[in-house]
């Protein structure tokens, strides 16, 4: 580079223009520069490049040995410089991108639309849904994925996260449970059960456990589990009772084994994001990702009060 940091890049434009056009007045027409200001550039080229580079002629100027060499290499170059500093621009059509998303099972909400969508409208680009574990802010950080899905109440201050929709959270019994007569569950009654939980962090369903941490009594767990969808099919005939999503819940057969109360009001709602790392918030590819995932989201239907599933109007 030792080179480079001795020119003024800045004095391409008219180089080019002076060797093709061989003259300085018609070089400075073409460049939009007036003509002392084309003679001071060459000047200042002939001095930087040590060589005349132009010379008078009784035909007009002709192209010294070197510049005929430099030349030929600005023919080259100059296109790719152009393309380096052109401003980018994404057309989903044509493009062939590479997505890399994590998150838990719960995505299945709204991930098959964005599928849809993406595939819809970007047929040659693919989609990796990369499964969620205890290390995946680090899977952000070293680029190892692009973007991620999750529902913890406090931010990830090291990441750009955006909200998404909201959820209620219910509460599954079977319908034998001592509890399942009840139109509604108290928090300590909850907390005096033992759950199933769905561990996503740490084996901790952190979107409920940070809830109740500010009343200092943690839930008992019988079963763990890694999956929603494993979590739902572990109730029936036992004594535990397994906290969800209301969305996970909408669209399930009505089952008469099973019921379905509102979780104690204490349990807040369940705040879904999306998030990326900063070096990622210019990237075309991965906006364009991003607002598809913001109009699939933005089309959710509401869940009502009996957590069925309505449409917005």
């Amino acid at each position: 580079m030792a080179h480079i940091e001795r020119v003024d890049l800045n004095l391409l434009a008219p180089l080019a223009a002076l060797l093709e056009e061989r003259h300085v007045s018609h070089a400075a027409e073409v460049a939009g520069m007036s003509q002392p200001a084309m003679s001071r550039a060459l000047q200042r080229l002939r001095d930087t490049l040590g060589d005349e580079l132009l010379v008078r002629t009784p035909r007009g100027y002709r192209l010294t040995p070197r510049a005929e060499r430099v030349q030929r290499q600005l023919r080259a170059v100059l296109p790719r410089l152009e393309g380096l500093f052109a401003p980018e621009e994404f057309d989903p059509a044509e493009a062939a991108e590479a997505f890399r998303v994590a998150g838990t099972d719960y995505a299945r909400v709204f991930a098959p639309a964005v599928f849809q969508r993406v595939f819809r409208e970007s047929p040659r680009s693919t989609l990796h849904f990369r499964t969620w574990h205890d290390a995946i802010h680090e899977d952000l950080d070293r680029g190892v994925v692009d973007l991620m899905f999750y529902a913890r109440s406090e931010p990830v201050t090291a990441l750009h996260t955006e909200h998404l929709f909201d959820d209620r959270f219910m509460c599954v019994l079977s319908a034998d449970h001592p509890l399942a007569g009840r139109p509604e569950i108290t928090l300590d009654e909850y907390l005096d059960a033992t759950h199933v939980i769905v561990g996503t962090t740490d084996e901790r369903q952190t979107a409920i456990e940070g809830r109740l941490e500010d009343f200092g009594t943690p839930r008992r767990a019988g079963l763990t589990v890694p999956y929603h969808s494993l979590a739902a099919l572990s109730v029936l005939g036992t004594r535990l009772i397994l906290t969800l999503p209301a969305r996970l819940l909408a669209e399930q057969r009505p089952d008469p084994g099973i019921r379905i109360l509102p979780a104690p009001e204490e349990i807040r709602p369940l705040h879904y994001q999306m998030a990326w790392h900063p070096r990622l918030d210019g990237d075309l590819g991965q906006r364009w990702l991003r607002d598809t995932i913001r109009a699939v989201t933005t089309e959710l239907p509401e869940v009502a009060p009996d957590f069925r599933l309505t449409r917005r109007t």
